[in-house]
Formats: structure tokens, sequence, C-alpha cells
């Protein structure tokens, strides 16, 4: 086994070690760093090159992506993720927000009117999570999803836990208020397919009349006495000092074009993300696992 065959099993490259990878000369490396054009990130003085970001960087250039016909936005659309809110405020990653559920974000992505999408759609069939097939998105040749966390799914309930909710059972058998998301939500995929392995028909539910549209607007609800339950991350519990019951560890990826995760707003949230700040708010807001933060799930 060469040396050039022994660093693509590390996660971060070395310069010495990118520059076997990529067979050129370390100098030429530290020049494309001050140029800004190669994916890296610096470590207590070192230069660190995560190898994913490597190989996409190759491909975007041999496969020549074409551009979209117009400068695709800065917007974040798809799901809301309480920790990619703040990281991208703290990165000053400038993308605006438009979360207004899964299905919206597929579709603004596909219409070139974001540049990221924020996804958690679990298939019912099989039990994974952002199938770029079962998402609509196979058609898109240089389609990249990028995994942001694992996070904790579950009921939230108003302190003290008043009705005695321990599982979904437990909401077909009594009247409580339940709060639900639009039907194009990530989180009603979720809820409907807790339900459906439960033998739970939906309609056994007394759902309140009106969707939330978020994760704060249905913690809310809850806070303020308008629901009674609800499915949600564990994050939005804490955020409103609510009580929460855990049901399912799910996985929220972002999805985008090749050519948008060599952008600003791409780099300097993940830039961001690798480090330590990102952690301690994750541990704070609870319900996160970023072990596999950044990877690469898919590369068209």
């Amino acid at each position: 086994m060469t040396d050039n065959d022994k660093v693509v099993h590390h996660r971060y490259l070395t310069t010495a070690e990118v520059a076997a990878y990529l067979r050129m000369k370390e100098r030429k490396i530290y020049d494309l760093v001050r140029q800004g054009l190669i994916p890296s990130t610096k470590v207590t003085g070192k230069l660190l090159f995560p190898r994913d970001s490597i190989d996409l960087w190759v491909m975007n250039h041999l496969e020549g992506d074409q551009a979209p016909p117009h400068a695709i936005p800065p917007v974040l659309a798809g799901s809301q993720d309480p920790l990619l809110d703040w990281a991208i405020r703290e990165a000053g990653a400038d993308l605006a927000f438009l979360c207004n559920g899964s299905g919206d974000g597929v579709r603004r992505l596909l219409r070139d009117e974001a540049m990221v999408a924020g996804l958690h759609v679990i298939d019912h069939g099989t039990g994974h999570y952002n199938d770029p097939t079962h998402l609509g998105l196979s058609g898109m040749r240089d389609l990249v999803i990028i995994h942001w966390a694992r996070r904790t799914q579950g009921l939230l309930v108003q302190p003290g836990n008043p009705h005695g909710i321990r599982d979904l059972q437990d909401l077909a058998s009594s009247p409580v208020r339940v709060a639900h998301r639009q039907r194009e939500a990530g989180a009603d995929a979720l809820f409907r397919s807790l339900l459906e392995h439960r033998g739970i028909v939906p309609e056994r539910l007394n759902f309140t009349p009106y969707a939330s549209l978020s994760e704060d607007d249905l913690a809310l609800s809850i806070r303020e006495g308008d629901a009674d339950t609800g499915l949600a991350v564990e994050a939005a519990a804490r955020r409103h000092g609510l009580d929460f019951i855990p049901l399912h560890e799910e996985v929220f990826d972002l999805a985008m074009r090749r050519r948008v995760y060599f952008e600003s707003p791409l780099q300097r949230l993940l830039a961001f993300a690798r480090g330590e700040r990102l952690r301690q708010r994750a541990d704070a807001m609870g319900g996160y696992d970023l072990s596999a933060l950044a990877e690469v799930r898919f590369n068209a």
C-alpha cells in the first residue's frame, strides 16, 4: 500500500497528505489556501483539509457542473433546526431563513430558489432518512447531501406532565389535545410513521385545528395551553421550559448543489461547525449527536 492509498482513510488530511493525495506540490497547496480556492480549516495553527471536502472540490472542477441560469439566493429553506439557526447567525454565514418544512425545501432547491435545504424525511418503508429518490431529488446530477446532526425527537408536555403522558398510546386513549406540524414537514412524516408502527390510527387523536409551522410554534402552543402535547426535538422543549419524553433518534441533513458547497455562506458555516463552540451549544440545547457532522452522505 502506498502513502497515497493510506491518506484516503483519514477524515482530515495534513498539507503534505493532501498534496500527495492530489499529486501536487505542497507549495501549490499553500497557494490555493491563500487564494481561498481549496477547502481547509485551521486547528491550533495547523492547516487541516477535510477529505470529503477535497473529494467534492476535485469533482466540482473535473466534472464541470453547469452553473444555474441565475444566481441562487442565499437562503436556507426546508426544515428548521434550533442548533443550525444559531450556528448560521454565529458564523456570519449570511443565509436567510425560509423554513416551511422539508417538502417546501425540496421544491425550492429544485427551482434554485434556495442554496440549502434542511431535511429530516423518513421513508416509511425502509426507515431510512433523506434518500434522494424518496425525496424526488434523484434527477439532480450535482446533488450533495451533508450530514448535520442526529437529533432526539419526542413528545413535548407541560411542566410536570399534568396529563401523565408516557407514550404515543396515551394520545389515543385520552382526550389530550395534540399539536401537529404541516403535512410537508419532516416532523409530520415521522409522527405518522411512529403512529403506524404502534398501530395507532391518526383519526383517533384529538389534533388541534391548525398546524404549527415550526418547532417553536408547536412548543409555544403547548406552553401557552393551546395544546397538551406534540412531537418536536428535545432542544425545542428545553428552550421553552417544557418537559420532554424521548421517542426516536432521527437524521438531519443539508442538501445543496455541489457548487453551492464551495460558496462563502456554506464554507463559513462548516468552518464554524467544526469548532468547540458548536459542541458546547449542542450540549446545552440537548438531544444532539454531532459525531458525524459535515460528513458527505450523498454525492451524485
